[in-house]
């Protein structure tokens, strides 16, 4: 380190306090030799708006952590930023649990994937909260992200970290928090947690020379795995009423499944496993963990058949029936089923298989408690997600409640729905994430894949249907509900602004004023909610009831013939979504001039509203 401080007082800096400021506290603090190195070639370069760019800009907590691309800086995923970061989750654990024996009984949980530095940033971690006298469970192998709230829960700690980027590019990676309740992170402690960063931002320790052997002999050290993988398995088998379990040892269906180069196999098939089905058949070249993602550099099955296309070949060859695929971290699903001769195949979206899954989950429900109270049972979906679950409750007579996007928001719903003293049953977003029960407070690929295969089994032998076939038996009973969920890229902030502010000073620059139209007036919007500023429409207050984030953009437009579409910037990605919903009613059977409606009018606003060419935007290539 003395080398390298030596090293910078012969350069040249910027003459710019701030910024030479902040290049001295990278070199003094900065323990990792690679990211140093690469600080000071920049230095040397005079590079000032690249230093600029990494070091004048401090990454914040988002989507309930970090998630950014590694690389040397302040905006960006290092060991540096990962020591400051668990420093100041620590000191504020410490302040929101003055009792120091829960530090040393409750203490953490750490788990990672197979990213690159995964391991690493979970171990600084670890070191981290141990020189606190911190009791730390930190996996030994790569764990499923599902495990880690899990694992919160089981072994009644403080908080969790899984280190993951989920699905993004190989150049990424992310620190994911969880509360001491297992749910992601939410308000006020996102912002307090940011707050503790930023006053403990100088190492306390020298952390970087890590010794593994060092390391794992201290006593408040040990892996959770052992005590946690069983009882996870033992959780997930007592959602399933014992005669589908027995059941499903006849099954005659195959799945085919791909972890997507993440480390999701060891755990899917542990799960097809204990629910007494046949081992499913892997995608071969896609089953081992690789950082790389040699065969998909977007490893996101949510983008459908360009990153699915080695599993749909191993389905053909294999003569699967259906395609199971987790994301990376294995806590998404995606799913597709083949016809009989096996050349056609359904990849069905978030909202289908939430529509499915939801339908199960009450389906299970009922064959346990044939007469059940349905109004003390709860299922949940996130704002931009099909309003299905909504149609359901109004027939079924459940609760049904809408909330922020993100899994934070509807898994900490959940659990202030289970101390009201509620069963909460289901939750779904579009963006393939489920969560059946509430053994995992959060997304769970793993559960999901093993539901889905039971539910498959049921159709197949005791109903002589498909999924696609019982989707569509879903629409007849519930309503018909068609939706297009895809997305712009955008990687210019200001742009982004400007584009959602036309939008909402539509009137000559006068505020709260929006399109009345698309098509010239053919399809008139009957109220507007927009969650950035907190006006909605449709309330007498003008005001809306879900939480307001000036930080981010959504916009939610309800037109009078009951299409729903909502745009919104991603907190993880350089995109602008859409979420384009039309919602039937049981009595509405046209459901193709149904569907091309909606796609008339998704194609409209995307022009209209995003105005891609005028704005230069990249939109989504199509499978």
């Amino acid at each position: 380190m003395a080398q390298e401080i030596n090293e910078l007082k012969n350069m040249t800096l910027s003459g710019e306090t701030e910024l030479d400021d902040l290049i001295e506290k990278w070199v003094k603090w900065d323990g990792n030799l690679k990211t140093k190195k690469e600080i000071l070639k920049l230095i040397e370069a005079k590079d000032w708006g690249t230093l600029k760019l990494r070091l004048l800009n401090r990454i914040a907590f988002g989507t309930a952590g970090l998630r950014a691309e590694m690389r040397a800086g302040f905006d960006s995923m290092n060991d540096l930023v990962v020591v400051q970061t668990a420093q100041g989750l620590c000191a504020y654990l410490k302040e929101q649990y003055a009792d120091k024996s829960s530090w040393s009984k409750r203490g953490i949980v750490f788990g990672y994937d197979a990213r690159h530095n995964s391991k690493r940033f979970a171990e600084l971690s670890a070191l981290v909260f141990l020189k606190n006298n911190f009791r730390v469970y930190l996996f030994k192998r790569y764990a499923a992200t599902p495990f880690v709230p899990f694992a919160i829960k089981k072994l009644n700690c403080l908080a969790g970290v899984q280190v993951t980027a989920s699905h993004n590019p190989k150049k990424d990676n992310g620190y994911k928090v969880y509360w001491t309740n297992g749910a992601q992170i939410i308000s006020p402690h996102d912002a307090g947690i940011h707050k503790a960063i930023l006053k403990n931002l100088e190492p306390a320790e020298n952390y970087w020379a890590i010794d593994e052997a060092t390391l794992w002999s201290n006593a408040y050290l040990s892996d959770p795995y052992e005590q946690v993988e069983p009882a996870y398995y033992d959780a997930l088998l007592k959602t399933i009423p014992d005669s589908l379990l027995k059941a499903n040892a006849t099954c005659d269906l195959s799945f085919a499944y791909t972890a997507m180069h993440g480390i999701g196999y060891a755990y899917v098939a542990k799960a097809i496993e204990q629910v007494n089905l046949r081992p499913v058949v892997p995608v071969v070249q896609q089953v081992e963990p690789d950082p790389e993602f040699p065969t998909t550099p977007m490893p996101n099955p949510e983008e459908g058949k360009t990153s699915l296309d080695l599993a749909i070949k191993t389905a053909t060859d294999q003569k699967c029936n259906i395609i199971l695929a987790n994301d990376p971290d294995a806590d998404r699903l995606a799913v597709a089923e083949f016809d009989e001769s096996n050349t056609k195949f359904k990849l069905f979206n978030g909202n289908e298989l939430g529509a499915l899954l939801g339908w199960w989950a009450l389906e299970m429900h009922k064959m346990r408690h044939p007469n059940a109270d349905m109004s003390k049972c709860v299922m949940i979906a996130s704002t931009v997600s099909s309003k299905i679950l909504k149609s359901m409750a109004a027939i079924e007579g459940f609760i049904f409640y809408e909330t922020l996007t993100g899994f934070k928001w509807m898994a900490n719903k959940a659990i202030e729905a289970e101390l009201a003293g509620r069963t909460v049953l289901f939750a779904f977003e579009e963006a393939i994430g489920f969560m059946i029960s509430t053994n995992v407070p959060d997304k769970d690929g793993v559960s999901a894949a093993a539901h889905v295969a039971t539910m498959a089994r049921y159709l197949h032998h005791e109903k002589g249907m498909t999924l696609q076939q019982k989707l569509s038996e879903i629409y007849k009973i519930y309503g018909y509900h068609t939706s297009i969920c895809s997305y712009v890229i955008c990687s210019d902030q200001l742009k982004i602004k400007q584009i959602f502010n036309r939008l909402r000073t539509f009137n000559n620059g006068q505020a709260n004023t929006y399109p009345p139209s698309i098509l010239n007036g053919k399809y008139e919007i009957e109220h507007v909610r927009d969650l950035t500023t907190g006006y909605d429409s449709s309330a007498a207050d003008k005001k809306a009831t879900l939480p307001v984030s000036s930080s981010s953009q959504m916009i939610t437009f309800t037109f009078k013939n009951g299409v729903v579409i909502t745009l919104r910037t991603s907190g993880t990605e350089p995109k602008m979504k859409y979420y384009a919903e039309m919602c039937g009613k049981p009595a509405d059977k046209g459901w193709e001039q149904l569907t091309q409606t909606l796609q008339d009018m998704e194609e409209a606003l995307v022009n209209e509203f995003y105005e891609p060419e005028k704005n230069q935007l990249q939109r989504k290539s199509a499978d």
